[in-house]
């Protein structure tokens, strides 16, 4: 039985390859029993009980994330292991399943390409509404570039958070590795917050995600730089160096990797003024000085062939360094 477990929750190649397919192809639907959405709710659930018992501080975060993880951890454990005991395949089915559900490139490219055919047809209201489900900005201030920007923006930051640490958290740890990224990465989203009620509560959360991401968003910008240097209509050369240069000037230790080796590979200019709560919160421009903002459909069509192009780059990566291991 013990090597039933172990064989049933080890990385493959095959069931990589298969899992990033039908993300790409079938996208992120929308339903009830999602993993993800099942993970959020025990976390809201979890919350709410240690609160009750007065664990609201740096404690009650550690406990949420210790709490939270067994429990993902031995109920996805318990599912793969029965599928595999009735049978080989549905067991191997249940596995692609659960990657699929972790990974979250194609529903990305989805977004920003609902947002960029609303400014074709010139419906900003639609732009707008479309852009808000990928940032948190005050929309009506955005108009038609700026729209294309922040879609652009949140597909290259997300790339990591979404997809390359995914794959190396699965490479590395096979799936009780990816599914525990996922606790983590689910707390960060609805817990890391730097607010009076979430300060302490959450900072394990989101320190643990920066941690987890720290390697591979550094991965992503040398990927995204050598990606680059191997498509004609890119600048390998501006998305090393710009990476490299300004990743800091976005928040966080890890997001600003990704999001300005794309302005440099792409040789245009992204983030720019941002409103939020009817304030300015930044007119600071990431990318080379010397080169235009992104603001064109073409702009935009090239954005989304280098971020697809380095995360199926990253997935034959990945698929390469586990295919010695079986």
């Amino acid at each position: 039985m013990e090597s039933l477990l172990i064989d049933a929750l080890l990385p493959r190649p095959a069931i990589l390859l298969v899992a990033v397919a039908a993300d790409l192809l079938v996208g992120d639907p929308v339903y009830p029993l999602h993993p993800v959405r099942i993970i959020g709710g025990l976390l809201t659930r979890i919350e709410t009980g240690l609160r009750r018992a007065g664990a609201d501080g740096y404690a009650g975060g550690i406990l949420l994330l210790l709490i939270l993880a067994a429990t993902t951890l031995i109920g996805l454990t318990a599912i793969v292991l029965a599928a595999a005991r009735v049978d080989g395949a549905i067991g191997w089915l249940v596995h692609v399943f659960f990657v699929y559900s972790f990974l979250a490139m194609g529903d990305l490219l989805r977004h920003v390409w609902r947002v960029e055919r609303a400014v074709m047809r010139h419906d900003l209201d639609a732009a707008r509404t479309a852009v808000l489900s990928l940032v948190g900005r005050d929309a009506d201030r955005m108009d038609a570039a700026a729209c294309r920007r922040a879609a652009i923006e949140s597909l290259s930051e997300n790339l990591t958070d979404g997809f390359t640490t995914p794959l190396f958290w699965y490479a590395i740890g096979g799936l009780p590795g990816l599914a525990f990224f996922k606790v983590v990465s689910t707390m960060d989203s609805m817990v890391g917050y730097k607010t009076p009620r979430y300060l302490r509560f959450g900072w394990c959360g989101a320190r643990l995600d920066d941690l987890m991401n720290y390697v591979p968003a550094r991965l992503t910008w040398l990927l995204l730089a050598l990606v680059a240097a191997l498509l004609p209509p890119y600048s390998g050369r501006k998305a090393l160096r710009i990476g490299f240069t300004q990743h800091a000037i976005l928040l966080g230790p890890n997001s600003g990797w990704s999001e300005a080796a794309t302005a440099g590979g792409l040789a245009r200019r992204l983030v720019g003024p941002i409103w939020a709560r009817g304030q300015l919160v930044t007119d600071v421009w990431i990318g080379d000085p010397t080169d235009p903002p992104l603001e064109s459909h073409s702009d935009v069509v090239r954005g989304l062939i280098l971020v697809a192009a380095t995360g199926l780059a990253a997935a034959l990566i990945t698929v390469g360094f586990l295919i010695p291991r079986w």
